[in-house]
């Protein structure tokens, strides 16, 4: 499939419902308003395919580079690659889906998380601490010191940090603090001083989680689920026992 075949099929998908959901969202007007299903329905069609998503990226619009975040293949993208993708994006959801599918799989993960995170340009600054995230989340073998001193550097800029930043240091905050029980303690404890974090979501129902709320109720989540399944095999072992000797 070439750019021309792929454009064709994102036009044909969108919708002016979408488009206007976009729009209301930060997407702007160069878009065609596909619905998230179908452009992971088009992605699994078209498999990795590197050459095209550098051709969708390169035509600005937003269905196309969320496309070619999911068909691209993040080892041939150099850091100076990822930085141009980065500062192309003005829009959280397409920074979210890059972050998702490109820049936490390229080589140089942390690296990158602490280059970005020091940005003045909210959006770049933001996928720095969505990789902050990403990294809580799945590098058991990290001390928990990285954490404790970005822990410190959230509770000292979050007030002044750019309004999509605040979100991303609001759920990086969060990532750390389901790390671990030492974490925890020093994220809740941060998210209490902080209070409560006010981010700009325009005219949509988005709205960003209290911190110590969130923390609390996915730890009950994640309880509910292990003594879940911890009770499965007890369940068939007691149906076992009252089975007729053969």
């Amino acid at each position: 499939m070439d750019v021309h075949d792929a454009l064709a099929l994102l036009a044909a998908a969108g919708t002016e419902r979408n488009r206007v959901i976009y729009r209301r969202h930060g997407a702007g007007e160069n878009q065609y308003g596909v619905a998230f299903k179908d452009l992971r329905g088009l992605a699994k069609q078209i498999g990795r395919d590197h050459r095209l998503a550098t051709s969708l990226w390169a035509t600005g619009n937003t269905d196309a580079r969320l496309l070619a975040c999911m068909v691209a293949d993040p080892a041939r993208l150099s850091d100076d690659d990822l930085d141009a993708w980065i500062g192309d994006i003005a829009y959280y959801v397409l920074v979210d889906e890059f972050v998702a599918g490109v820049a936490s799989q390229a080589p140089g993960l942390r690296a990158r998380m602490e280059r970005w995170i020091k940005s003045a340009r909210d959006w770049t600054a933001q996928a720095g601490w969505d990789l902050v995230g990403v990294l809580a989340a799945r590098e058991p073998n990290l001390r928990d010191e990285f954490f404790y001193d970005l822990l410190e550097k959230i509770e000292r800029e979050i007030e002044h940090a750019g309004n999509r930043t605040r979100h991303a240091m609001n759920g990086a905050l969060i990532a750390i603090a389901l790390r671990n029980e030492d974490l925890r303690e020093v994220a809740v404890d941060a998210a209490g001083r902080i209070g409560p974090v006010t981010v700009d979501h325009g005219e949509t129902g988005c709205v960003t989680p209290a911190a110590i709320p969130y923390i609390e109720k996915t730890l009950a989540y994640r309880k509910a689920q292990a003594a879940k399944k911890a009770g499965k095999p007890k369940a068939k072992a007691a149906a076992g026992a009252h089975r007729a000797p053969r």
